[in-house]
């Protein structure tokens, strides 16, 4: 769950940064005129009307379109020297081929909630494909199954399976505005977790076009690549258009509550115990964790807040008893939960402001942008006591006036499917997965760096306390942090393998062997691709 300011001055920088935008792009105006050539020749449908280049007027504005982080919008940040909206595949086609003929790399977007903005950024020329306007959705309610376009956005998927009925669901994220393309391929994940498993689990098949502009489906691509693009980051393997989702059941009515407690009312005991139980409760129910600063109800004294928010896919009458039983020391009572429809509780869970209806989950930008960083960790032995002491001291500072960690638990599902069935491999053995978030309204470097270098002491001080051999993290909780790739094509395993390794453990190595087999030029490359090259 993201935690967006609603500032007025962040708003008016994002948009304010417009007339800067349009001085600072600049491109390889020796390329320009082939690249457009070369697209209407490859190209039956109409080019012109999805492309837009720093002469539009409208170049700006579909730039900063999607775009969540506003730390990679600065003027000096280089930008696409194109940026394309398809509608059909065939384009997609036409901009992978004289991408590749005039040397400029691919950036694949689909919400723009990408951590570090590898999806709309790039040191190199580059282009973007915004798949914004491939976002139809196709539901077959009685085979339990759907098509998905990859610029669907998550809100809007959950509205149309809502329409085609109550007890339709897909185990995926809690903002509605992040984009199916990206989120799927990552993993992606939700309060369905411990019941489902996460989304890639449950993809039946997808369409790609690869480096060399082909078209393939699950049949054509193969199980290799099948099962990298579920996990594996797709974008560095070719461009997804449409998955195919298995859907899953959820009850008529389900319940959900927030608790909050503070240090005052023993939230450090809840906590604690918390960590011997989530992972083990009844698979229909979510209880995660989420950590804020807070004023202390004894003085106006700062304090941490702990908010255990939950969903329990049955009624009321059902989980007072499993709490009794699983977890008597949070105190839940009937008054503290309310039974509602399964899309009445994804308006509940998403980050939409107070007072937000049903179709405003079908709405691309209802929040202002930040700025904000985040970090990942998961977690296989409870933190002690005084592990979670130290870690309480860093919400008494000035930066983590809006900082926010979140616990999800693991277990259920999650424990049954192995490591290696897909390349997402956090599964049995770990409690709970860590999301470490700061955000911050202040413009400028010097800011920026206060609230990173926060969050890089957290992350620091909860080392002892986390996974280790590797220190895992979760790629679509992306961190540069990490490591990153050199440029070009000569990017060696091991130089990759130190953050490949995090996101993957045993599994980056068949990536690479994926990537080595379908795109050997390495054509499709960021930061944090997979490499071409093993040791």
């Amino acid at each position: 769950m993201k935690k967006m300011s609603s500032s007025t001055p962040i708003l008016s920088t994002f948009f304010g940064l417009s007339f800067l935008f349009s001085i600072s792009c600049t491109i390889m105006a020796q390329n320009h005129d082939e690249f457009l050539e070369c697209l209407n020749s490859r190209n039956s449908y109409s080019i012109s009307e999805i492309t837009y280049s720093p002469q539009n007027s409208s170049y700006t504005s579909t730039f900063l379109f999607s775009i969540q982080n506003i730390r990679f919008v600065s003027p000096s940040m280089p930008k696409p020297s194109f940026i394309f909206t398809p509608s059909f595949e065939s384009q997609i086609q036409a901009i992978v081929l004289c991408s590749k003929d005039n040397n400029f790399e691919i950036r694949i977007r689909s919400g723009g909630h990408d951590y570090e903005g590898l999806s709309y950024s790039s040191k190199l020329p580059f282009v973007i494909i915004d798949l914004k306007n491939l976002n139809s959705i196709t539901i077959d309610p009685e085979n339990r199954f759907a098509w998905v376009e990859g610029g669907v956005l998550l809100g809007d998927l959950f509205y149309q399976l809502a329409k085609k009925s109550p007890n339709l669901a897909f185990p995926s994220g809690l903002c509605p505005t992040v984009g199916a393309g990206g989120h799927f391929s990552g993993g992606g994940y939700g309060t369905l977790l411990r019941k489902y498993g996460i989304s890639a689990d449950n993809i039946l098949d997808a369409r790609i076009v690869n480096a060399n502009g082909e078209i393939l489906d699950r049949k054509s691509m193969g199980e290799d690549l099948f099962w990298a693009i579920r996990g594996g980051g797709a974008a560095s393997f070719g461009v997804v258009t449409r998955w195919k989702i298995a859907l899953v059941e959820v009850p008529d009515i389900v319940t959900v509550f927030t608790v909050n407690k503070t240090l005052d009312e023993n939230a450090h005991a809840l906590v604690h115990r918390w960590q011997f139980v989530a992972d083990k409760f009844d698979r229909d129910l979510f209880v995660r964790i989420l950590i804020t600063q807070s004023n202390s109800s004894k003085g106006n004294k700062t304090t941490i807040q702990a908010s255990f928010n939950s969903i329990f896919l049955g009624k009321i009458d059902r989980l007072i008893p499993i709490m009794q039983e699983s977890f008597p020391e949070l105190g839940l009572v009937e008054e503290d939960c309310m039974e509602k429809k399964w899309i009445e509780a994804v308006l509940y869970f998403s980050d939409l402001p107070f007072g937000s209806v049903l179709d405003d989950l079908t709405k691309r930008n209802p929040n202002p942008r930040t700025y904000y960083k985040a970090k990942s960790d998961y977690v296989r032995a409870p933190i002690s006591e005084n592990g979670l002491l130290g870690l309480w001291e860093f919400f008494k500072e000035d930066e983590a006036k809006d900082a926010q960690l979140i616990f999800a638990p693991y277990g259920g599902r999650m424990s049954e499917i192995s490591e290696y069935e897909i390349p997402f491999p956090h599964r049995s053995g770990n409690i709970y997965e860590i999301q470490h978030l700061v955000y911050w309204d202040e413009e400028g470097d010097k800011d920026a760096q206060r609230y990173i270098d926060w969050i890089r002491r957290v992350y620091e001080y909860i080392t002892p306390f986390v996974s280790k051999n590797p220190r895992a993290a979760y790629l679509n909780y992306r961190d540069l942090d990490l490591g990153v790739n050199k440029e070009g094509n000569n990017t060696s395993y091991e130089e990759a393998s130190v953050w490949g390794i995090k996101y993957f453990k045993g599994n980056f190595k068949r990536l690479v062997r994926v990537k080595n087999k379908v795109d050997p030029s390495n054509f499709f490359r960021n930061e944090q691709s997979i490499p071409t090259v093993l040791a």
